[in-house]
């Protein structure tokens, strides 16, 4: 790229250089976002900001749901010449129940409806495997539930781009890495690509056959592809992303991987729309613009490009995060219509009273590690699982990844299947295998596979273990203070443990839980939860006293 200038959200100005002033810029508008998730509907809590009176305060801001955001796209796109819709991922995937019974599929319509042109995959478009991320490409029944919505599933109007994502028995991407579009006849290319860590966050059985690549050898590699095509305007669509501390379209002391692959992308990527970390920004890393849109549709990301006619390439940019607010926009007819309709079909099922909580059940873990809502879910997966004719456990351990929001009561403290579901959103089965003490050691010491990132499970009432975190990868486990119902486990006794089957298969890394033995699958996670609040509420916080750390 020969010239680069940057406005981050309006707080740097650029001065273009001579030989680019003497023809016009042709100048492109491009809406983005991420980590939609399927929520159709405002989510709950709106979006999180800096208090505009005092910056010292936050606020809670009502925002999100398909039908402001689709009015919020179309105002976007008003008195622009040039403009494309476009994605960094997890548009589907840990969705509310009216997107998730139906696989997504309303979602998807919603965002085609609402023109989004090209969207990167996420980890979460692997969530149901190839094949079904295929089916959202291509549209068809599902093979197993069959067509449930109010009309065919004819799948997305946008595409897919998965560069680093490629099949190892053919060496070519499962979806095309690039597209290219053109806007007053200058080309500007569009690669799509999702994380290197994929693989470790997703089931293993639904991505046999594939690998995922680094995403800056990737996107270099591609580059000299590129301008063989007469392109020299690049924007990559990645789902990864980074750490900021500021308020969403500010950029302070950014952290995290989005900042070591920008910096090593090829000089000939101007613009980087990126995702996954459920965070706002809008940042120049390494004299590129970089922006990411928080998550759950809260956020519509308006990049303003100048794309010089002559060299063909990007000489101005600027981006700013614009809330997708409840209280200023109206709900788009289309959007409302589409909703009724899938709503019509789920209601009856996502209403079901579920029981009644004393106050929230959070998701947040303290610092050993433990949460709230995890004691409750792991207590409900024991209780499905422990009668002999439904597999004999004596422990449950369930993935925080798979624990998606808080579980938060209406004024009178009731709670609905809905809203359960909405807590663990991936409709995993259970699964009870048998399990030494030495191996149900083993699995809990893979919890610091990635020691930036730890992945505590969270273990069920009766069973405790303590964990020291100065100790070495593999030790910090202490055997002494592993107990079950305030016995020691014994290394080489089995014991019937209930997972999930994501974990069951390997999933997050914890390979150990594919040794278990005797294997007995059992019903629905979610079915497990209601069940339990059914024959237990109402439900409370109980101490957090069955994961504790020293040092």
């Amino acid at each position: 790229m020969r010239y680069r200038s940057i406005l981050a959200a309006l707080a740097l100005t650029c001065t273009l250089p001579a030989s680019a002033q003497t023809t016009a810029p042709v100048e492109l508008r491009i809406l983005a976002i991420n980590d939609f998730h399927g929520n159709l509907r405002p989510p709950p809590g709106g979006i999180r900001i800096n208090d505009p009176e005092d910056k010292t305060k936050k606020v809670m801001v009502a925002a999100g749901g398909a039908e402001y955001m689709a009015t919020l796209v179309k105002q976007l796109r008003e008195g622009h010449k040039n403009t494309i819709f476009v994605a960094a991922g997890d548009l589907i995937g840990a969705s509310p129940f009216l997107s998730a019974m139906f696989h997504d599929e309303p979602s998807v319509e919603a965002l085609s409806m609402m023109g989004l042109a090209i969207t990167s995959v996420g980890n979460h478009e692997f969530d149901e495997g190839k094949t079904e991320l295929l089916r959202m490409q291509n549209g068809g029944c599902h093979p197993v539930d069959g067509c449930q919505g109010p009309h065919p599933f004819t799948g997305a109007k946008f595409r897919y781009l998965a560069a680093s994502t490629v099949e190892t028995a053919t060496g070519k991407s499962v979806l095309p890495p690039y597209e290219i579009r053109e806007f007053e006849g200058i080309p500007v290319a569009f690669i799509g690509l999702t994380l290197k860590e994929t693989a470790g966050i997703v089931s293993p059985a639904g991505i046999a056959g594939l690998e995922f690549r680094d995403e800056a050898e990737t996107v270099n590699a591609l580059v000299p592809q590129l301008k063989a095509r007469g392109v020299e305007a690049i924007v990559v669509l990645i789902h990864q992303g980074g750490e900021p501390a500021g308020d969403y379209n500010d950029c302070p002391a950014i952290t995290g991987p989005i900042v070591d692959i920008v910096k090593k992308f090829d000089r000939a990527v101007d613009v980087v729309v990126s995702g996954h970390t459920h965070r706002a920004y809008v940042c120049d890393i390494d004299g590129r613009l970089v922006t990411s849109g928080d998550k759950y549709g809260t956020l519509v990301t308006a990049i303003d490009l100048k794309l010089d006619p002559v060299t063909r390439d990007i000489v101005g940019a600027r981006a700013e995060n614009v809330i997708v607010a409840n209280a200023s926009l109206a709900k788009d007819p289309e959007q409302t219509a589409l909703i009724d309709a899938y709503d019509k079909l789920s209601a009856p099922i996502a209403n079901r009273p579920a029981g009644s909580v004393t106050q929230t059940l959070s998701r947040v873990p303290n610092e050993a590690g433990e949460s709230a809502l995890g004691d409750v879910i792991a207590d409900a997966q024991l209780a499905a699982t422990r009668d002999a004719k439904d597999g004999s456990a004596v422990i449950a351990l369930t993935n925080p990844g798979g624990i998606r929001t808080d579980v938060i009561p209406k004024e009178n403290g009731a709670v609905s299947f809905g809203e359960l579901f909405a807590s663990q959103p991936f409709r995993n089965r259970l699964v009870t295998m048998t399990l030494t003490g030495r191996q149900l050691k083993d699995m809990l010491e893979q919890q610091w596979l990635d020691p930036k990132r730890p992945r505590i499970l969270q273990v069920s009432n009766g069973f405790s273990y303590t964990w020291d975190a100065t100790k070495p990868f593999g030790e910090r486990v202490m055997p002494d203070k592993m107990t079950l119902n305030g016995r020691p486990i014994e290394p080489g006794s089995g014991y019937r443990i209930t997972v999930n089957d994501y974990l069951a298969v390997g999933g997050d890394g914890f390979t150990v839980a594919k040794q278990g033995t005797a294997p007995q699958y059992g019903g629905y996670d979610a079915d497990a939860l209601f069940a339990f609040f059914r024959a237990h509420g109402p439900i409370g916080p109980l101490p957090l006293t069955r994961i504790l750390r020293v040092n």
